[in-house]
């Protein structure tokens, strides 16, 4: 976290909203709009260019949108983070962001300016920040009070998801590495990370877990058991 202003790009195809939050971050303090985008292609080359530290991103944007967005930065250290701020309140468009990686998700009805910079000052710092629709969806994906069926795919991003897939099917952490196109010690983080969130710490849990929720096509025949390795050291 670099001192001075924080350097946001504002990103979505409405030139009438990037002017409003452009007027809802000048009437604060600490804050330095470096740049503009109204789609995907221009999000990228707009944070290459200008190396902001926050992203406020619509989802709805043409040639690919916020999440396309969010999936081409990854999960680098050294990416900007990611603010959505969206129409959408459909639980699947909120639990689709989370599980891209980005860092917050407000809705554009109720983000009174306070509570956009209010948002962008966590994000920046390091903290995750949801909007109260978008946390009860969270919270209701999780398992809140009374909820019986909670998803427990929810806490994953797209690359866990691919990871625990790879990973049930027995591909081993240099398999992965080379079709994700990723280093070994990247699969590894995501390994380690993807089994803390769900406490399983066996490749036969993540298998089990893999079948249940529809990620492999077939279920292993027979007696064969599943790939051994539970310990996350694959060659």
């Amino acid at each position: 976290m670099s001192d001075g202003p924080i350097r946001v790009v504002v990103a979505d195809d409405h030139a009438v909203v990037r002017e409003g939050i452009r007027r809802v971050l000048d009437e604060g303090s600490g804050f330095l709009v470096v740049g503009e985008a109204a789609s995907a292609t221009e999000v990228l080359q707009v944070v290459r260019s200008s190396r902001p530290d926050v992203v406020l991103l619509d989802i709805g944007m043409p040639d690919g949108g916020g999440l396309e967005v969010v999936r081409r930065l990854g999960t680098d250290d050294d990416r900007p983070r990611l603010l959505v701020l969206s129409m959408h309140d459909d639980r699947e468009y909120v639990l689709r962001a989370v599980r891209a990686g980005v860092d917050g998700y407000l809705l554009k009805d109720e983000a009174e300016p306070a509570m956009l910079r209010t948002a962008v000052r966590a994000v920046h710092g390091g903290d995750f920040y949801f909007g109260a629709t978008a946390a009860a969806v969270l919270a209701g994906a999780l398992g809140s009070p009374g909820q019986t069926d909670p998803d427990p795919l929810a806490p994953l991003t797209d690359r866990e998801l691919e990871v625990l897939e790879l990973v049930a099917s027995g591909h081993s952490n240099k398999e992965m590495a080379s079709r994700l196109g990723i280093s070994r010690r990247t699969v590894e983080t995501h390994r380690e990370n993807l089994m803390n969130k769900l406490g399983i710490r066996s490749i036969a849990g993540l298998t089990r877990l893999a079948l249940e929720q529809g990620l492999l096509d077939d279920e292993p025949g027979g007696d064969t058991p599943p790939p051994a390795n539970p310990a996350g050291t694959g060659g």
